[in-house]
């Protein structure tokens, strides 16, 4: 079943021509629950991987003895999408809640040392033949595999994400590990990501705000806090408060740390695909009166709800990747 993204609300080349010539493409995956194969593209789904190759691994220095076994997170999933589509008004039974607080108990596995080569989960793999918007690859590679540690424990302060990104030719893949080895245990539940196929499609976009001309950039900043005033003012004739809303799209420039040139956006990884306050991206199959669909059908959650970036280098796609949470 394709997703199609609704017209969005504002004509916003109408509002500020000059953003014609920023225009520019992505494409949404649009997610949903099923059973891709290795030869799909996917989230969460089996990856494409030869059977003599070893499965990466974080080897950073951090806790990896404590936390949740992913087949608990699974099993605590199942358990409630199916008590809730029963009883949509009580849910899950009694016995199911004495259940789900065994599976959401965090476990020891003191064998587990803080540099044990620990395997990391696959997040996606993404043939270039299904995404117009995939870059190209390194050498003729046409798959695209994305991997995270389990562990928010990286980086000067110990509590960032580590993401790994490996290019390969889906043609040379024989000989395919089934199943792939996994944590014991994981950090956070949101790293655990349910199996999900995808629907892509491309889309029309623009860049950050932040990133385009100084003057077009000040004149879309200033109708976006006249819009914040407006909202306040009205919010405060109702007696309610206003909510903050940061609108400005901001993002720092990424430049490559081996060129130097600047990093051009590869992939959005976001914990959910439309909100309360984003929710004209719900795709127009997905507004069926009576039927509910859920706009984290990954589960995958960054940081507290928010989205990871990776960037790629567009002189050379062998270069190391980076990447930001907003």
């Amino acid at each position: 079943m394709t997703r199609t993204t609704p017209p969005r609300p504002l004509d916003v080349e109408g509002l500020f021509p000059e953003l014609a010539a920023h225009r520019g493409t992505t494409t949404r995956l649009h997610p949903r629950p099923g059973d891709p194969g290795v030869g799909d593209s996917s989230v969460g789904g089996p990856m494409l991987w030869l059977a003599d190759e070893p499965w990466p691994v974080c080897t950073a220095k951090h806790k990896r003895s404590r936390g949740r076994r992913p087949e608990d997170v699974h099993h605590e999933r199942q358990l409630l999408n199916a008590a809730w589509e029963r009883d949509p008004v009580n849910g899950p039974t009694d016995e199911e809640r004495a259940l789900l607080k065994e599976l959401g108990h965090r476990h020891r596995v003191p064998e587990v040392g803080d540099t044990d080569p620990l395997p990391v989960i696959g997040v996606a793999q993404l043939y270039a033949r299904d995404l117009p918007d995939l870059p190209a690859g390194p050498d003729g590679c046409d798959l695209l595999q994305v991997f995270w540690c389990p562990f928010d424990a990286h980086g000067p302060h110990m509590t960032g994400m580590a993401v790994q990104l490996l290019w390969r030719r889906s043609s040379e893949a024989t000989g395919l590990l089934m199943p792939p080895p996994r944590p014991q245990v994981v950090g956070s539940s949101g790293y655990v990501v349910e199996p999900c196929v995808l629907h892509p499609e491309q889309v029309v976009t623009y860049p950050f705000a932040g990133l385009l001309p100084e003057d077009l950039c000040e004149r879309i900043y200033a109708r976006e806090d006249a819009l914040d005033e407006l909202a306040e003012a009205e919010a405060e004739a109702e007696g309610k408060e206003g909510a903050e809303h940061d609108a400005s799209g901001s993002a720092l420039p990424m430049d490559c740390t081996a060129c130097a040139t600047p990093m051009e956006l590869l992939l959005t990884i976001d914990s959910s695909e439309w909100d309360g306050g984003s929710a004209s991206w719900r795709p127009l199959e997905d507004r069926v009166p009576g039927v509910g669909v859920s706009s984290t059908p990954t589960e995958a959650a960054v940081g507290r709800w928010g989205e990871l970036n990776v960037f790629a280098c567009p002189s050379d796609p062998r270069h190391p990747h980076r990447w930001s949470i907003q």
